[in-house]
């Protein structure tokens, strides 16, 4: 009767090992309230950049006496439509914490292909509430007016055109390609959901921030000065951004 049994749970079941894809976030503060700033800073108030993505939360950037609110981290990540299931680095006592709030724990070099996302602490709050402007399929999304500070487009699933400014504090996000066909001085993420071979093309490169793949680069680091204001592209090599003339 036992073999029985057995063979029928063989056969109504297997476990196999997997290899799947997982966004590991690279955590650089434990402060709740400066990770929901820098969050709505980098994504926008609307929960829409992510689709259901597995997170791996990086402690290894904190220090091992950090007290860490997973539940609020938790919630935070969820609102913006991730599934929060492991962490890594870290110490006991930060494993412990994540255990408790039903985050499992990953090797430290975990047998899955992640994409790292890091989030940009900023202190500053946005004048306006972001406005998304979704793309229903794949395809193109085309603006054609200004963007001021503090709103937003995102081009899912395909690439984004603009033929008007990005101003100061604006931000385009494409999981495509962007095209600015004008000055761009706000913060352009390409590739958002991984593409690392979608590219930024401005005909007026001055941005406050360019991201491919979530490999970013601000501009307190400056651009080249034989870049700035002009015609240039923006495309990843590796693990790094390259800048160049067009």
């Amino acid at each position: 009767m036992a073999a029985t049994t057995a063979g029928h749970a063989r056969a109504s079941f297997e476990f196999k090992s997997a290899t799947l894809p997982l966004v590991a976030l690279l955590l650089r503060t434990p402060d709740p309230e400066a990770l929901a700033q820098a969050f709505s800073q980098q994504f926008g108030d609307t929960p829409e950049f992510f689709d259901g993505d597995a997170v791996v939360i990086d402690l290894g950037h904190l220090a091992g006496d950090a007290a860490i609110d997973f539940p609020a981290l938790i919630a935070l990540l969820r609102r913006y439509h991730t599934l929060p299931v492991a962490v890594r680095g870290g110490s006991a006592a930060q494993h412990a914490a994540a255990r408790a709030a039903g985050l499992a724990e990953a090797a430290e070099e975990p047998a899955v292909a992640t994409r790292e996302v890091e989030v940009e602490v900023v202190r500053e709050v946005p004048v306006q509430v972001p406005v998304e402007v979704p793309v229903a399929g794949p395809g193109t999304l085309v603006v054609d007016k200004p963007l001021r500070s503090g709103q937003q487009v995102y081009a899912r699933g395909g690439d984004l055109v603009v033929l008007a400014v990005v101003s100061f504090g604006a931000e385009v996000i494409a999981d495509g390609n962007i095209h600015v066909y004008a000055p761009l001085r706000g913060r352009a993420l390409a590739g958002a959901r991984g593409n690392a071979d979608a590219r930024i093309f401005s005909t007026c490169l001055e941005p406050q921030l360019v991201s491919i793949a979530g490999i970013y680069r601000t501009s307190e680091k400056a651009f080249p000065a034989d870049i700035v204001g002009k015609p240039a592209q923006v495309r990843l090599e590796g693990e790094k951004l390259i800048v160049e003339a067009l």
